[in-house]
């Protein structure tokens, strides 16, 4: 199917900002699941292009003006194909990377203890033991967009109860790499035929290396594999790697006012 993307970053200050640099990782990549049929960035100042280590289309922007807002706008049309959620590797880094830890997806006794059940069956059958953690983990945990940010830990989101996409990812992830398996964090957006739902339109999902497969998505939130109507952004160790919008400033006062609107529809054929 054709999808439609609009994602806007709105940054508002309360005195000028003199200088900003932003990591922009707002283009999707191209490979069996997914192809952009086109794409853009528009925003304020001087964009360079880039491609990171986890093989990301990155741009970083430049702004040396004086400002009180920035608006960053991306979007385009993406044809996506259903592979079942496998994806091969493409990003040629080492598949053990994706065993490394992070602030993020800490692994601690509690991890562990709740992974440990899928240790036996991991060594057997990776794939329905990663989908059975899939389950628990749904089951275990509440979407709720209160009470987590950007900086809640996969060990902070078990032991709460609740949490939101990205939050479900980490703690998927955490689990994961306890029992010996790589696994890598994807943002993106996800089309359900649903208007002005940012739930299901700026997404994120986790995914697990399964030898002799590849890649299987696991979307904990909505309790589904990837399907045609996911568009991969990024992907890396955790949010932080993959976050779509990251950056540093002077000026500007010591009050920030983000806001972020994404649009996703299906494009007439």
């Amino acid at each position: 199917m054709r999808i439609n993307i609009r994602h806007s970053t709105i940054y508002r200050y309360d005195h000028p900002v003199r200088f900003s640099a932003q990591y922009l990782r707002l283009t999707p990549y191209t490979n069996p699941s997914q192809r952009v049929l086109n794409w853009r960035i528009d925003a304020p100042g001087e964009q360079t292009p880039w491609t990171d280590g986890y093989g990301n289309l990155c741009h970083t922007l430049f702004c040396d003006e004086g400002f009180n807002e920035i608006h960053i706008t991306a979007g385009g049309t993406v044809e996506t194909t259903d592979t079942g959620g496998v994806l091969l590797h493409e990003t040629g880094l080492p598949i053990g990377v994706f065993l490394r830890g992070t602030p993020l997806t800490r692994i601690d006794d509690s991890v562990r203890k709740f992974a440990r059940p899928f240790h036996e069956e991991v060594g057997k059958n990776r794939l329905e033991a990663l989908h059975g953690l899939a389950k628990k983990l749904a089951d275990k945990v509440e979407y709720r967009e209160d009470g987590t940010d950007v900086h809640s830990t996969a060990a902070d989101v078990l032991k709460d109860g609740f949490g939101v996409c990205q939050d479900m990812a980490h703690l998927f992830i955490a689990c994961a790499r306890s029992l010996g398996v790589p696994a890598r964090y994807v943002s993106g957006y996800l089309y359900t035929g649903e208007v002005d739902s940012p739930h299901v339109a700026s997404h994120a999902w986790a995914a697990g290396w399964v030898d002799g497969l590849g890649w299987v998505s696991f979307d904990v939130a909505n309790k589904i594999c990837g399907t045609e109507c996911h568009v991969g952004l990024a992907a890396a160790l955790d949010y932080a790697g993959a976050q779509p919008v990251r950056g540093v400033r002077q000026g500007g006062g010591m009050d920030e006012m983000m806001e972020v609107q994404v649009q996703v529809s299906a494009a007439q054929a």
